[in-house]
């Protein structure tokens, strides 16, 4: 069995408790994907079609620029990948990361959080950032999961 990376982002704190919650269950290491420029809650207001977030939704080619570049993803053979699900699918800032970095042969295992939405074209969109890796969809993660449940899911 070979190193687990728990790798997110989080723009309100529920994708990084959920994040913590699975990289303890696993003993695996975690690392946050900050953006450059943090999202404020004007940012993140959906209703609004000229708030940031709506903005880089829209425009898939739109990539967040990342705060740094220092996940020694090298390091390990199999990446956790969690986010919250903005318009059905991951943001871009993931796109981003995932572009930042070689997947090449690595299995890469998404979890999200959400508030009603699926993972809808997650797995579709994010596979030609990772060039190489193995995308599986993992789990909408919303609830509190036991550690049977988490090693099940994510090993």
């Amino acid at each position: 069995m070979g190193k687990t990376l728990v790798a997110y982002f989080s723009a309100s704190g529920v994708t990084k408790n959920k994040a913590e919650m699975i990289a303890e269950g696993l003993g695996a290491d975690i690392y946050e994907i900050v953006p450059k420029v943090l999202y404020t809650k004007a940012d993140l207001n959906w209703m609004d079609k000229k708030s940031r977030s709506s903005v880089e939704m829209n425009d898939k080619s739109i990539r967040p620029e990342l705060k740094d570049k220092d996940a020694n993803i090298d390091a390990y053979d199999k990446i956790v990948l969690g986010f919250p699900i903005w318009w059905y699918v991951a943001p871009t800032i993931i796109n981003t990361f995932l572009e930042s970095y070689d997947f090449s042969g690595k299995k890469i295992i998404l979890f999200a959080t959400s508030g009603g939405s699926s993972f809808g074209n997650t797995v579709k969109e994010l596979v030609p950032s990772a060039k190489g890796a193995e995308i599986v969809e993992g789990k909408l993660v919303n609830g509190k999961l036991t550690e049977a449940e988490i090693k099940q899911i994510f090993e």
